[in-house]
Order: structure tokens, then C-alpha cells, then sequence
């Protein structure tokens, strides 16, 4: 398989997943080459550098398998996977230029290469280029769907970077950035397909649903894994979202019960942006110490409950099975 074809080291998951939609999968790998072309050199660089280093392809994967689960039988699946897959990269490249990060995906960040002034415009281009792709296809409600899902995702990033180095964030407040950020575009992803073809608007919704509830799942499961994975596996340092300063469910859960002396430590930790003269290992300890890891692992599961309930109104079929696996998949991921 290629790179794209293997989500992570799951392999059982992952294969399972992919082998219903394999084919297609490949062609939307081949759309975004494509629209990665460009006569200007910068862009066509950055396009081979962020292709070569693979991904999940999540996005695009679910898309495909809610189309297949609609049966549906044309190929503006693959283009409108090709254009989830193009905003969530944009988002990456932002993120990364905010987060001062050199590493995404165990390679250089494209910031670290290119530089940030490029950077910010290669991103802005890969937005505006998936949103050309969409309008080409002629659907303006799905149009409409993608803008309104890359409005929330922006102003998750905002609430973000606001709130950026504060340790008194409430489980809400964290709720409503990653509800945002991440958990809108799975939505939009997965209720693209209702679109391709005749769906009441019930089952509609329960696309978005699904999508939205596995979002928050696949967030969630990520901020464990700046915990419990390794910087090989992971493709970046343990415990790197508070370095950046953000302070994530595990240690929202855990400030209640924690001492003076370990919410300064994390909230030292968050303002500096550097674990300098600190041993990460002891913000480790506080999580284990309230059992914030699997606090959170557990709110992961019943995400992912919710997700699968989404699922309820479509008859069985494979993809509907493969679907109900992805989930399985995201709160089992390693990376």
C-alpha cells in the first residue's frame, strides 16, 4: 500500500477500512496531485512535500464510505474528498505557522521550510483552491455547507489563540473550541454524501451527527495521545500542546483537585512555553495522579457512542459496518 492507504499503525483497522473504498481512496490521492499543479513553483514544492508525507486521509475516507453506505454511484465523491482533505491541510499549515512548530507528520513543518510569509500564503491558496474545486462541481448547498464549517474551524482557532497559555479553562470552554476546530469539518464530511443523492433531511442529520460526535472523539483521543505516545510513534515530542500553551482536557479535569504547587507548575509551563529547569514527567504525574487519562478516554468512548447511535436509521451494509469500525479505529489510533 501507499502512504495515504495506511492510516496508522493499526494495521487491522486500518486495512478493514480501506480495502471497501481502496479504488476510489486512490483517486482522490490522484485529485489532489493534480490540483497540487500549479505554474508557480512554490506551490507545486509544498504540494509534493505535504503529499509525500502521507497523512490519514480520515476525511476523505469517511466521505467515501458514507457515499458507498448511500450507494452512490458517480465520482464527485472523490473531488469533494479531495476538497476535505485541501481545508484540513490549510488548517494544518495555519496551525503550524501559529504553534511556532518545525515538525508535522515526523517531517519538517512547511513553515520551518519555507518560511512563514510563504507559508501563511500557500495556506490561504490551498483554502481558496478547495473552495474553487467545490464551486465546480456546482452544488451551492454543499457550498454553503463547507464555508459555514470553515467559518467554525476559524473561529475555533481564534477562541484558541486567545485563550492560549491559560490554565482556567472550563470543560466548556474547551467543548467549544474543539466543537469548532475539529468537529465541524467531520460533520460537513459526512453529510456531503446526503447531498449526492435523495436523503430526507432526518438521515441528512444524522450524517452530520455521526461526523460531528466522531470528531469529537478523534480530538479527544489526540490530546490523550500528547500523553501516552512517544515522539517516534507520534511524529512530535510528548506533552507539545502545553508546551505550546495549550492546556487540554486531561489537565482541565485535573486542576480542580490539584495543588497550589502543580497548577503552577502547569501553569508555568503553558505561559513560558518551555519545560526549561521543569521535568515534563511531572505534569505526567498530575494526570495519572487524578486519573484525568482515562477520565478522558471514557467522555472519548461515549463520543464515539453517540457517533455509532448516528448510525441507527441506515440499514446494514458493509460500509455502514466499516463505519461503525472507523470509530473503533480513532479511539484505538496510536497516532
Amino acid at each position: 500500500m501507499t502512504g495515504p492507504r495506511t492510516l496508522n499503525g493499526q494495521t487491522a483497522y486500518a486495512d478493514r477500512i480501506l480495502d471497501l473504498i481502496a479504488p476510489k481512496l486512490e483517486l482522490v490521492e490522484e485529485e489532489l496531485r493534480r490540483n497540487f499543479f500549479s505554474k508557480i513553483a512554490t506551490i507545486r514544492d509544498v504540494g509534493e512535500h505535504i503529499l509525500g508525507g502521507g497523512g490519514k486521509r480520515l476525511r476523505p475516507a469517511l466521505l467515501l464510505l458514507v457515499s458507498k453506505m448511500l450507494r452512490y454511484e458517480g465520482r464527485r465523491d472523490i473531488v469533494y474528498g479531495a476538497v476535505v482533505e485541501f481545508i484540513h491541510t490549510a488548517t494544518l499549515i495555519h496551525d503550524d505557522i501559529i504553534d511556532e512548530a518545525d515538525v508535522r507528520r515526523g517531517r519538517t513543518s512547511v513553515n520551518y521550510g519555507w518560511g512563514n510569509n510563504l507559508t501563511v500564503l500557500v495556506g490561504d491558496y490551498i483554502f481558496m483552491h478547495s473552495m474553487h474545486m467545490a464551486l465546480g462541481e456546482g452544488n451551492l448547498d454543499i457550498l454553503r455547507l463547507l464555508s459555514d464549517a470553515t467559518i467554525k474551524m476559524i473561529e475555533g482557532e481564534i477562541l484558541g489563540t486567545e485563550q492560549n497559555g491559560r490554565t482556567d479553562l472550563s470543560i466548556e470552554d474547551y467543548f467549544s473550541i474543539v466543537s469548532r476546530k475539529t468537529a465541524a469539518l467531520f460533520g460537513a464530511t459526512c453529510r456531503i454524501p446526503a447531498y449526492l443523492v435523495e436523503l430526507p433531511e432526518s438521515q441528512a442529520a444524522a450524517l452530520f451527527n455521526y461526523g460531528y460526535n466522531l470528531g469529537i472523539t478523534f480530538q479527544l483521543i489526540d490530546d490523550l495521545l500528547d500523553f501516552t505516545s512517544s515522539t517516534e510513534v507520534l511524529g512530535k515530542p510528548a506533552l507539545s500542546d502545553l508546551k505550546e500553551g495549550k492546556v487540554t482536557l486531561p489537565l482541565i479535569l485535573a486542576a480542580p483537585h490539584a495543588s497550589a504547587r502543580e497548577r503552577e507548575l502547569i501553569a508555568r509551563v503553558a505561559a513560558r512555553k518551555s519545560f526549561d529547569g521543569l521535568d515534563p514527567a511531572e505534569v505526567l504525574a498530575i494526570a495519572e495522579r487524578y486519573d484525568t487519562i482515562e477520565q478522558t478516554r471514557e467522555i472519548a468512548r461515549d463520543y464515539a457512542h453517540r457517533a455509532r447511535i448516528a448510525l441507527e436509521p441506515f440499514g446494514a451494509s458493509a460500509a455502514k459496518e466499516t463505519l461503525e469500525l472507523a470509530l473503533d479505529f480513532v479511539l484505538e489510533r496510536d497516532r
